[in-house]
């Protein structure tokens, strides 16, 4: 009996063994499954960002800027192959040149060549060229969710790089020159983290393309960059050509409004802007434009938005005819304004 029962015991002993064996396989499999897919997509997302920093980390450089307030430090984006760089108006304002650093070591004096406070960009170009140029891309077609990746020199940090995704798109950021106040729209938001001496730096997505210029910390686990876009590259290229940017004035104040239902259909656009001011004297007053009426569309694009119209206010729109649709008492009109200069 005794020895039934101790066969007993070990038969069953040795079948709990296949279990506990055969359940610690499954399990070592279920495992090594599991720890795969995670590998696979960490290493996806590791090729991605390690390929964006190998492209774009040539191409930044830190700037090191002294003014009559103190030094002050930066990066900046190589965007042509002669040694144009892009930054930040405000990482060389009161400054007409200072030190680039690259990735490679190399160091060079460089001029500024432009700036403009009322986009936050600056056109610099170093002494010694060789840097590659980064492709710069279009930030419009920027998705929420999209994979980014910052380059550039955080508290003194050179060659730095971080990623998130894109947590924000149409964000507004007011910029100052002086007592001019310009809203920079289509500000890009990311979480990709940020930090002072990242300012002018590379904002990319996945292919290494430069689609935002990083210009400000906005909070813990946000930053804000501006966008690369037609409206930018125009800026850029006025600062190119000529070191400082035109912009054009109507003397027109609105306010987004509501349209009437029927016209809002018609159109298929539900907001005019309400002219809440007109300065005398100015190109929107010598074309007729008045209190009270509600430009609909400008250039032939709707005015939803002050930012929409402000779009069209740069150098080539100064002296060229800019046809505008208004209501007025329930009837629409049509008017032709010439922007002149901004002062």
């Amino acid at each position: 009996m005794t020895t039934q029962r101790d066969e007993h015991v070990f038969a069953v002993g040795g079948r709990t063994g296949d279990i506990d064996l055969a359940q610690r396989t499954v399990e070592a499999a279920m495992d090594t499954e599991h720890t795969g897919v995670d590998s696979q997509a960490l290493d996806a997302y590791s090729r991605v960002v390690t390929g964006v920093a190998t492209s774009l980390l040539p191409s930044v450089a830190a700037l090191s800027v002294r003014t009559a307030r103190g030094q002050g430090a930066g990066s900046a984006v190589t965007f042509t192959d002669d040694g144009f760089l892009l930054t930040n108006a405000h990482v060389v304002a009161g400054a007409t040149g200072g030190t680039a650093d690259f990735a490679d070591g190399t160091e060079t004096r460089f001029d500024v060549v432009g700036a403009d406070p009322l986009s936050d960009l600056a056109v610099v170009r170093v002494q010694n060229a060789g840097a590659p140029a980064a492709p710069l891309g279009n930030a419009d077609e920027l998705k929420i969710g999209q994979l980014v990746v910052a380059v550039g020199n955080p508290m003194g940090l050179a060659g730095s790089v971080t990623a998130g995704v894109v947590s924000g798109l149409g964000r507004s950021l007011p910029a100052r020159d002086g007592r001019t106040v310009r809203i920079i729209d289509s500000v890009i938001q990311t979480d990709a983290a940020l930090n002072p001496g990242n300012s002018g730096g590379a904002l990319a997505d996945s292919t290494g393309t430069v689609v935002g210029i990083n210009t400000a910390v906005a909070g813990y686990g946000l930053g804000l960059a501006v966008p690369i876009n037609a409206t930018t590259r125009s800026i850029i290229g006025e600062l190119v050509a000529t070191g400082r940017v035109r912009r054009a004035w109507l003397g027109v104040a609105g306010v987004p409004a509501p349209l009437p239902p029927a016209l809002a259909e018609r159109l298929g656009q539900k907001l005019g802007l309400r002219v809440v001011e007109v300065v005398p004297g100015s190109p929107a007053g010598k074309a007729g434009i008045y209190l009270g009426d509600i430009i609909i569309a400008a250039g032939g694009q709707p005015a939803q938005t002050v930012q929409a119209l402000q779009r069209l206010m740069l150098g080539p729109a100064i002296g060229t005819d800019l046809p505008m649709t208004l209501l007025r008492k329930n009837a629409l009109v049509d008017v032709v304004t010439v922007p002149a200069e901004l002062p």
